[in-house]
């Protein structure tokens, strides 16, 4: 996490204040908005390595800061904060591009490994030096690493960090059954029963993307009572 630049933005300052300590013991530079108004402008007038949301804030929320960074097609992965027991606004959240949420109170442990999970995934799709570029092509689906670019026929589809990271583990293996908490240890790189609803979510959001009919997939397609696959034969037909 060394001189990973970090923007969070929280308005209960002792939340920020704890974050802010741990990730800076990390060697993560870190710099806090403390309402929504700041955190926009902050969020989309530079780069970052992650931005941390919190979704309820004074001003522009959460939801909307991550919407407006993802309608600027920046390349950055999206945390959500949120201290709400309905999952409306988390859901929300993931349909318009965050890749992931944390319910208040959290572990700050668990915080921690979230996100270092997300730099692990971003750092595995940065080219190597004298490494052959990876690309995956599967009939009318073709996925290349080193520009995180996914097209479908002559369709360049745009993901988020997640769905990429998602869609490219099926591709590597068509055909094998993934139960969803092997997609959680895999993609997500942690395991917690409580958060598979989240695979789901992205899923969708996927079969959204990518599929004719995201009501019928053929591509991502699930296996009932065992968890779900990509079915490389339906990207063969015209």
């Amino acid at each position: 996490m060394e001189n990973k630049k970090i923007l969070i933005v929280e308005d209960q300052q002792d939340i920020a204040d704890l974050v802010r300590l741990h990730l800076g013991d990390l060697g993560a530079e870190v710099t806090h908005a403390a309402d929504g108004h700041e955190g926009m402008r902050m969020a989309c007038a530079m780069e970052w390595d992650l931005m941390i949301l919190d979704i309820q804030l004074p001003g522009p929320s959460g939801l909307e800061i991550c919407r407006a960074v993802r309608r600027n097609e920046a390349f950055v992965p999206i945390l959500l904060l949120t201290s709400r027991s309905s999952e409306l606004d988390r859901v929300l959240g993931l349909d318009i591009g965050a890749d992931d949420y944390i319910t208040k109170p959290f572990s700050v442990m668990e915080l921690i490994a979230r996100i270092k999970a997300v730099f692990r995934r971003v750092e595995a799709l940065e080219p190597k030096e004298q490494q052959e570029v990876e690309s995956i092509d599967l009939g009318r689906l073709s996925i290349n690493d080193e520009l995180h670019q996914v097209r479908l026929g002559e369709e360049l589809v745009e993901l988020t960090a997640r769905e990429f990271d998602l869609l490219r583990h099926f591709a590597a293996q068509p055909g094998r059954v993934f139960r969803r908490s092997e997609l959680l240890d895999s993609v997500w790189g942690y395991g917690h029963d409580g958060y598979e609803h989240t695979v789901n979510s992205h899923i969708n959001r996927l079969r959204a993307k990518i599929e004719k009919d995201p009501n019928n997939p053929e591509i991502i397609v699930t296996v009932w009572g065992v968890g779900y696959k990509l079915d490389s034969q339906a990207l063969q037909e015209a």
